[in-house]
């Protein structure tokens, strides 16, 4: 059981290591993500926060899923 579990933890981290960055440069080339002087915006801001708890959430399961492995 603890094998299948961690091939899901596995699985997520994955699965966020490869979509947060791509769908963050994405947003990052959106009009909407810089004033006309350069500045971010709130939109900028709050996909580098959901950016960065999406990478933190990746690393958590990692590491959970290594535990549950050596468990």
């Amino acid at each position: 059981m603890n094998v299948a579990i961690a091939a899901i933890l596995f699985l997520t981290t994955v699965f966020n290591l490869v979509t947060w960055p791509t769908f963050f440069r994405r947003v990052a080339k959106d009009p909407r993500a810089r004033t006309a002087t350069g500045k971010a915006t709130p939109f900028f801001t709050v996909h580098l926060v959901l950016l960065i708890i999406g990478l933190t959430l990746a690393v958590a399961s990692a590491v959970a899923g290594v535990a549950l492995l050596v468990a």
